[in-house]
């Protein structure tokens, strides 16, 4: 099978990705290959790519945004058989046996795996998935290039929306607004919540109007307009952190949805902070995602895309890394259906 791999970091300009040819793989027990149809390109990718995360293997396939269809069955496997279409996000294993995946908490997993870091992922024309990770597909009306971000923005951003408890009749805050957040706000809107955007980028918050949003603005010059029961911030920035408690009403909650941030500094204590709850998105876990491919069944969850040759994915790294997608995500097609 062709492959893209990477087996030292570099800035992602001078192209670290080779594409090689290697024997196509085979599934174990328990396992499914997946000829790979399209596959997402996650800011993640980037950074394992560039050395802001470490290498947990060399070399690796990297791509955790992955749809395909299933082509081969290993031994021991009952749920799935060959031509069913699914996806794999970036929870790629866990133990099974550990007290938080017993409780159905298995993101904290300490034994957790993920797609294109520790385990071989979507760039690549098949990858071998563990058959409990993969996400029945055959429900989602949706192409192959938009179910792809599902897999990691779409997920992760339902992941933190279950976090904050936001309920039926309450107002929820977003702080930044990419892929992730538009997601979450148009099922947020869909469960019949009110979403509050604040952004800089007056691009981003003409879109989050145009999806929904009972208030679009920029929260660090203007406030939010109402008290909020719930907010999700996405960019690393922690100094959004006290300004976001702030709007937030005893007895809420605060999820933080960065993989990390900047320091954090609460000044007033008694005033933005006691009496609320600050939550962090740790991974994310099968019955969320799950649910979230439930629902866009019924919501419209296209976050749009970019769509690029499989030869072409060192570009669609660059032309992401520099913010000069024509979509809110880059997405590989590797095999048409």
């Amino acid at each position: 099978m062709k492959a893209w791999i990477l087996d030292h970091q570099a800035p992602i300009d001078e192209k670290p990705l080779q594409l090689v040819e290697l024997p196509d793989p085979a599934p174990g027990p328990r396992q499914v290959r997946i000829r790979v149809l399209a596959c997402g390109v996650c800011r993640t990718d980037v950074h394992i790519a560039e050395g802001d995360l470490p290498l947990h293997r060399s070399p690796v396939i990297l791509g955790h945004e992955i749809v395909g269809v299933i082509d081969a069955v290993g031994e021991e496997v009952n749920r799935w058989k060959e031509g069913d279409p699914v996806g794999v996000t970036w929870l790629g294993r866990t133990c099974g046996s550990c007290r938080f995946c017993r409780s159905g908490r298995e993101n904290y997993c300490p034994e957790f795996l993920a797609t294109g870091w520790d385990l071989d992922g979507g760039f690549a024309e098949y990858t071998i998935a563990d058959a409990d990770a993969a996400l029945a597909l055959k429900d989602v009306p949706l192409p192959i290039e938009e179910l792809a971000p599902l897999m990691c923005p779409g997920v992760a951003g339902h992941c933190a929306f279950r976090l904050t408890g936001a309920r039926v009749g309450d107002r929820l805050g977003l702080y930044g607004f990419g892929p992730t957040a538009d997601s979450l706000l148009r099922v947020a809107r869909h469960l019949g919540i009110e979403v509050y955007v604040s952004s800089r980028s007056e691009h981003n918050l003409r879109r989050a109007r145009e999806h929904g949003a009972a208030w679009a603005g920029n929260a660090a010059e203007s406030g939010m307009p109402v008290t909020l029961d719930a907010s999700v911030i996405f960019p690393p920035a922690g100094q959004l952190v006290e300004l976001a408690l702030r709007d937030v009403v005893i007895g809420g909650t605060l999820v933080l949805a960065p993989v990390a941030m900047t320091p954090i500094e609460i000044a007033d204590y008694s005033r933005n902070l006691w009496g609320r709850d600050i939550r962090t998105l740790y991974n994310v876990n099968r019955r969320d995602a799950a649910e979230l491919l439930e629902l866009a069944a019924h919501v419209d969850l296209a976050l749009g895309a970019e769509v690029f040759a499989f030869e072409d994915l060192p570009e669609a790294m660059i032309r992401l890394r520099h913010g000069q997608l024509k979509a809110a995500n880059a997405v590989v097609r590797i095999v048409d259906r």
